[in-house]
């Protein structure tokens, strides 16, 4: 054991066993983040600093928990989304591994907004949001603790687009490094990791072959990508919705249908919301699409899907399979949504695979480590990930796969760096 176990609120602590089961297995696919625990483990970047984490609680998290307890954190942990908790890894952490926890899988709106608040009481100096739900508790209710901040990172597109409105608005009370924009970052995590870890959700809780079907994606960002690209990679054709003209031009180019949302309605088979936005699809959708069509969310809030007006339409509602929620329209269509329009690969499956939420928690890391460092010199404003610290976690990871590559000449570089060198 290598801690005792501290102030909680979760579903059972002997489920512990299990949970250091399963993040000591993730763990092995984590180099970089293990890496950069030893690290920590000897330069104690976080001593006696208090952090409160707002993540999915997974077993890749648990990694990342542990890493910032290495480097002599008092972490606090409450979930970012209510359906995406382990209860044996929130269990293992705090009985294993010394963190307090505030998580329970499949909590109701009150209990997560508690537990939120359980974890601000600590007073954290350094905050880690995926949604910027801490952040916008302590811009609102709890802005007596604000003076404790010095600093916070966000690993989400909803989040950071939070945050730059409160930048925007001259209303953000500490600065943060915005982790998701990071190129080890969004280029795998949301690309490869949410386009694996959607697709294996679909299919966990509705076992449907995709190869044939007709899959509509709606949001042709990074981790709209990855899903188009992956539901392509199971035989599907698919189509792509867009109101970003270069975005919805690329997507052409890529090789996939690219059309407005009501066209798409007639002929999808499984529509997959990736936005970042409200009501990505909404009641005309609904009202266009044929029987049997499966929705559902990849983006961070259930608010992608318009939820009440599905509500409005329908007649009855029923348990498919689990996960699966059928609405049994007025005009006797059925249209099943899963995991009750929240994230579909956290509700129904287990999220990005850790080889992937590697380089995305190793950032976490030396951001928070970096915002330490240089807190008095910082402005209250968004960050971007230091490019030296983005290149090193690339190098990180490529070494742990056994894979090299070339470095610039002295010459080259000067070239490079030279304005009068042409033909």
């Amino acid at each position: 054991m290598e801690a005792s176990a501290k102030n909680h609120d979760i579903a059972d602590i002997g489920l512990a066993d299990d949970g250091q089961k399963r993040i000591e297995w993730a763990e092995r696919h984590m180099p970089v983040l293990r890496r950069i625990k030893e690290e920590f483990s000897e330069s104690k970047p976080f001593d006696g600093v208090t952090m409160v984490c707002c993540l999915h609680v997974t077993t890749e998290t648990a990694n990342l928990v542990r890493t910032l307890i290495a480097g002599g954190a008092d972490v606090a942990v409450c979930a970012s989304n209510p359906l995406s908790t382990q209860d044996d890894v929130a269990a293992a952490l705090v009985d294993r591994y010394g963190a307090e926890v505030y998580a329970i899988h499949g909590e109701d709106n009150d209990t997560y907004y508690r537990h939120i608040t359980q974890a601000v009481e600590r007073k954290p100096q350094i905050t880690m949001d995926d949604g910027a739900d801490v952040v916008s508790v302590l811009h609102s209710d709890r802005t007596d603790l604000l003076e404790h901040v010095i600093g916070g990172t966000e690993e989400t597109t909803t989040g950071v687009i939070r945050l730059r409105a409160l930048e925007e608005e001259g209303k953000l009370g500490y600065p943060i490094v915005a982790v998701n924009d990071a190129d080890t970052k969004h280029f795998f995590d949301n690309r490869y990791g949410t386009g694996q870890s959607t697709l294996d959700g679909i299919l966990r809780a509705t076992n449907v072959l995709l190869a044939g079907m007709t899959v509509v994606v709606i949001g042709y960002g990074w981790c709209g990508k990855g899903v188009a690209m992956r539901a392509k990679g199971h035989g599907s054709h698919v189509i792509v919705c867009e109101v970003d003209p270069v975005r919805a031009l690329e997507a052409v180019m890529d090789g996939f249908e690219v059309t407005t949302g009501l066209d798409a309605a007639k002929r999808g088979d499984v529509f997959i919301s990736v936005t970042g936005n409200r009501d990505a699809i909404a009641g005309e959708m609904f009202a266009e699409m044929k029987s049997g069509a499966i929705v559902c969310n990849a983006g961070h809030f259930d608010v992608e899907i318009n939820k009440d007006e599905l509500d409005k339409m329908t007649a009855e509602t029923f348990e498919a399979r689990p996960h699966v929620t059928g609405h049994k329209l007025e005009d006797g269509r059925e249209i099943f949504m899963l995991a009750d329009g929240r994230l579909v690969n956290l509700a129904a499956a287990e999220g990005h695979p850790a080889a992937v939420m590697d380089m995305s928690f190793a950032n976490q890391a030396l951001a928070s480590e970096w915002m330490v460092q240089n807190a008095a010199d910082l402005e209250k404003k968004v960050y971007p990930v230091p490019e030296d610290v983005d290149a090193m976690i690339a190098r990180h990871k490529l070494s742990a796969l056994g894979v090299h590559i070339d470095e610039l000449t002295e010459v080259q570089a000067k070239y490079l760096a030279s304005w009068d060198q042409g033909t």
